[in-house]
């Protein structure tokens, strides 16, 4: 796929641990890893939301194109 998640760069930024975001952001840890891995086919924008919320950072900073 295209789309690379950078979830796991930004978790490194602010010191925070996957368990730790999966509990505020009210998704279960197993959903956060397959967003963290890039194995999700879709991710809800009020996840997203509630992700950048937390980690204080754009979409793009978790999300990036790469054109194949």
């Amino acid at each position: 796929m295209a789309i690379v998640v950078n979830l796991d760069v930004m978790l490194a930024r602010r010191k925070m641990r996957s368990n730790q975001l999966a509990q505020l952001i009210g998704i279960s840890e197993p959903n956060l890893s397959i967003l963290k891995t890039g194995k999700a086919k879709a991710i809800r924008l009020a996840t997203l939301d509630a992700i950048c919320r937390h980690l204080d950072c754009q979409p793009g900073d978790i999300l990036e194109f790469h054109d194949e």
